[in-house]
């Protein structure tokens, strides 16, 4: 170990960008064997592992890492997956920069060392040699378990309960297992393949699952706690943000969840028909994003690789204030994405001759002024800087919000939040309706992936000791 001191830091490296612009394959290539012992064995081992500490998994990332270096990856996967449900995943999607890998102690000028690109190859090279098994519970409970939403939330807990031996059912209104893993993430950062293998896990660890079930159509939340000795809901966030001004209903301006959704099924193979009619389809189109976050990220780059003339991307305060992942912005700045920084929309215009399609963005230029009571800098308008980007797609990245979940849920006695997420107990993670618990988006906001498996987790920890306490309440009645 230490040899941070003698070897440089060396990222997998990237396919030809010509090669990755003209197709969704995931363009970090794999480590090697030899490759991979070397960059982890540039840990420092430090005594208080920072990487740990701002990992929300907490995982073990100094002891995987020594594994690692000395060849013993079999147990390296074992710690790994003690405390992450699903690491081929996190190694893939995780801003490393901003969690684990930016806030390593080894010093700038030697860099730090390259955590997610060897969890994926821990994690792809437990698969290739077969070490990821089906979970066998020692010991089967009678109790079962109702999850709502098929997301890593949902996932992670559903995990965590078969393991613990419960009946384990999950209800998704998609027609496949993943949530954004599987609609909402391009293909270049997480092929599908990598997803439904973890499905097909699942599905022989004993997790049942029933697709195309929205809750509240088909089956009500009432139907599910009486089937079920606890549910768990893990919907996550999809309602856009809207942008308002001028011209903001025009046909042509789209939200961002819509166009990757449509992007990814027609990668999947499916029908999808905004996309064949080219309403949802960048290619030949200028395109505009408004946004500055992963979603933003994904949105440019699969623009790209649709073929679109050109791509920029618009937002309001400036690179380094950008609350997305900067290796997403370095990949995208180097497949031709343009970014118009300290820039806010204010108009979208149509021309008389196309009065029913967008074919502008008006902007004006900002500037960053006194921090707010965050510590966040405020932006502030430049009078007299306003600009039109051309733009035959409008593509809105603004973040997510809840749904109605009282509506959703056909629950109305549900309480929620002033931002309409889900209330639950602090530790608890239950609702004030005993026995319906919710983890993830719905409960924190829109927010990482890796959040929402430790949140999964917990969750799953607290539906045990919930399940456990009936019972026994339950047996000392009689």
């Amino acid at each position: 170990m230490l040899q941070f001191v003698r070897l440089e830091q060396q990222t997998p490296d990237k396919r030809d960008i010509a090669a990755r612009r003209s197709d969704f394959g995931e363009i970090y290539q794999d480590y090697q064997p030899p490759q991979a012992a070397a960059q982890a064995s540039r840990c420092s081992q430090c005594g208080v592992p920072f990487c740990q500490v701002h990992c929300p998994l907490s995982n073990n990332i100094p002891d995987w890492l020594k594994l690692t270096a000395e060849g013993r990856l079999e147990e390296a996967y074992e710690v790994s997956s003690a405390t992450n449900n699903f690491p081929e995943i996190c190694g893939r999607i995780c801003p490393q920069d901003r969690l684990c890998e930016g806030n390593c102690v080894i010093e700038k000028g030697f860099e730090s060392v390259t955590i997610g690109a060897v969890e994926r190859f821990i994690t792809d090279t437990a698969f290739e040699k077969g070490w990821v098994k089906p979970i066998r519970p020692v010991r089967e409970r009678p109790e079962s378990i109702g999850i709502i939403g098929a997301g890593p939330g949902g996932l992670a807990a559903a995990e965590e309960l078969r393991r613990r031996g419960y009946q384990v059912a999950v209800y998704d209104r998609h027609d496949r297992v993943g949530g954004l893993l599987i609609y909402g993430i391009p293909n270049f950062k997480l092929e599908k393949d990598i997803v439904l293998r973890r499905w097909k896990l699942m599905e022989e660890s004993g997790i049942a699952f029933h697709l195309g079930t929205e809750i509240g159509r088909d089956v009500s939340l009432a139907e599910l706690r009486a089937r079920h000795a606890a549910v768990l809901v893990a919907t996550g966030v999809y309602t856009p943000r809207e942008i308002g001004g001028p011209g903001a209903g025009l046909p042509g301006i789209v939200a961002a969840l819509d166009y990757l959704t449509a992007s990814n099924r027609a990668g999947l193979g499916d029908v999808v028909a905004a996309f064949a009619d080219g309403t949802l389809d960048a290619r030949g189109k200028h395109v505009v994003v408004i946004g500055g976050g992963d979603t933003a990220m994904d949105c440019v780059r699969t623009a790209v690789r649709q073929g679109a003339t050109a791509v920029k991307c618009l937002y309001r305060r400036d690179k380094a204030n950008m609350p997305g992942s900067m290796r997403e912005v370095k990949n995208a700045e180097e497949e031709s994405v343009e970014f118009v920084w300290l820039a806010a929309p204010e108009a979208f215009i149509g021309t008389a001759e196309s009065v029913d399609h967008v074919t502008g963005v008006r902007a004006v230029r900002m500037h960053l002024g006194l921090p707010d009571a965050s510590g966040r800098q405020s932006v502030e308008p430049i009078e007299g800087s306003h600009f039109t980007l051309q733009a035959d797609l409008v593509i809105k990245a603004l973040g997510f919000d809840p749904e109605d979940m009282p509506a959703v849920l056909a629950a109305p006695e549900i309480d929620v939040t002033r931002w309409g997420t889900l209330k639950v107990g602090h530790k608890s993670f239950m609702t004030n309706l005993p026995g319906v618990f919710a983890a993830g988006d719905i409960v924190r906001g829109a927010s990482l992936v890796v959040w929402a498996i430790r949140d999964g987790r917990d969750a799953a920890q607290q539906i045990h000791a919930y399940v456990q306490q009936t019972t026994a309440a339950a047996v000392a009645a009689e």
